[in-house]
């Protein structure tokens, strides 16, 4: 298993070609969760989400006989950006396979950054995967059970940690699990009395369940969440390893406390987020996560946002 200094060295990898992104802050959100809370938001990433920063670590780390063969991979749509786009950068053809219910806008934006798209129905995207790898000998860089992107990913909260100091407690969501590890593992190395608390959709609480049996516990089907960059089955074997070791807690949020999150980011804020990204802040602003501290990190983890299939939630709101 890797330890914090992966992320160090990742972030050096990293600099200068992933963006830094901004931390912010409320007063408002400060006076409703009664905490100071700093917002580090990788919705302003490039390719909108923190799922870059994994993505280049793991592509520039590659042999050059890799790299010519070409990398796949399986994404709805924020890894599969990252991963497009540093395979371009890097001079490396990138294979997608993509749920066929993937949000149109990261369909749109993966094929932009030149990647070529494979779809098929969610549950299969695995089996689709292995057999590219056989038909044309793509490496994989599979979207969070992989040692350099859960390296990589840890990058965002060791940005957040050196521009605000010590934190109490470090909100991160949880799909896969590449985020929460690569974040744990930075908090672990930069601020180790922080406590790192992992964020699920409570339609999708395997990853919950998992890292209290201390075993991978597998959905029968998908999750059925509006957050879409979350909807993963199981978390990986590397993950669940960092996160027995590191992470501290895990809590679910339902669908419409993820909602309510939202509209207040987008609405008060002006942070246009995804659902998924607003995951990791629903726990304090509707009120059901009342263990204590005062100074409290939560990674906004993207921004690519499905306007057409939002837009009902906030008509009401008009």
């Amino acid at each position: 298993m890797i330890d914090p200094t992966a992320v160090t060295q990742a972030a050096h990898r990293i600099q200068g070609i992933a963006h830094r992104t901004p931390v912010m802050t409320s007063r408002a959100l400060n006076q409703l969760t009664g905490r100071r809370i700093f917002l580090k938001c990788e919705n302003f990433q490039r390719v909108g989400a923190f799922k870059f920063r994994g993505a280049y670590n793991a592509v520039s780390q590659l042999s050059e006989a890799q790299k010519a063969a070409g990398v796949v991979t399986h994404s709805s749509g924020n890894h599969a950006q990252g991963l497009a786009l540093a395979a371009q950068l890097l001079g490396v053809h990138a294979t997608i396979v993509m749920p066929d219910d993937s949000p149109a806008v990261k369909k749109a934006a993966t094929a932009g950054y030149g990647a070529q798209i494979v779809t098929c129905p969610a549950i299969d995207r695995d089996i689709v995967c292995a057999d590219l790898m056989a038909e044309y000998g793509y490496t994989l860089i599979h979207p969070f059970d992989n040692w350099q992107i859960i390296a990589g990913q840890g990058t965002a909260a060791q940005e957040l940690l050196a521009e605000v100091g010590d934190l109490d407690l470090l909100f991160v969501p949880v799909g896969g699990g590449g985020l929460i590890s690569g974040c744990a593992l930075a908090a672990a190395g930069h601020s180790p009395h922080v406590r790192v608390v992992g964020v699920e959709p409570a339609a999708g609480a395997d990853a919950n369940q998992s890292w209290r049996d201390g075993r991978i516990v597998k959905l029968d089907s998908v999750p059925d969440t509006i957050a879409d960059g979350l909807r993963t089955r199981a978390i990986g074997e590397r993950n669940l390893a960092v996160m027995t070791r590191y992470v501290h807690d895990m809590t679910v949020v339902p669908d419409d406390a993820i909602m309510e999150t939202l509209k207040f980011l987008w609405q008060r804020l002006k942070l246009v987020v995804e659902p998924s990204g607003a995951a990791a802040l629903a726990p304090l602003f509707s009120g059901q996560y009342t263990a204590p501290g005062e100074r409290v990190g939560i990674i906004l983890s993207g921004g690519n946002a499905d306007m057409g299939a939002l837009l009902p939630y906030f008509v009401g709101d008009a």
